[in-house]
């Protein structure tokens, strides 16, 4: 066998055993707290508790769905943040070519972004009614 085949298989060597770790490590920690935990029932112990606030009104609250767009859009626009740190940390190698390519990049995100407030993708909260007769 190679030299490199035997380093091969020493790293997939390591893989697995990190993999077998982790596992049992999981199923670990798993038993014990099924073992080690609490078992007491009662109707406080049902109850949501979040921040030493007890809860109030109906956790099956109705959000609009503007709200979830809105949502959607801020990850979308976020990931950029991710391309444009690589384009930074790498932006001796890539020169003027990169350059351009991270501004056509960032123009294309700027069209977008003007084209979800035109069409009102970006306001999620309910339209005001002009002052009038109610009918």
């Amino acid at each position: 066998m190679s030299q490199t085949a035997t380093a091969l298989i020493a790293e997939q060597w390591a893989v697995g055993v990190f993999v077998l770790a982790v596992l049992t490590l999981c199923v670990f920690t798993a038993g014990v707290a099924s073992l080690l935990g609490g078992r007491s029932w009662g109707r406080a112990k049902s109850l949501p508790f979040e921040s030493g606030v007890v809860g109030a009104g109906s956790a099956r609250q109705r959000f609009s769905v503007k709200f979830y767009l809105v949502a959607m859009l801020f990850v979308i626009f976020d990931i950029e943040a991710v391309f444009l740190f690589g384009w930074a940390v790498a932006v001796r190698e890539v020169g003027w070519s990169g350059f351009w390519g991270a501004a056509v990049f960032i123009l294309i995100l700027l069209a977008g972004l003007i084209y979800d407030s035109r069409v009102g993708a970006l306001d999620w909260a309910p339209r005001r009614r002009p002052p009038g007769p109610a009918t």
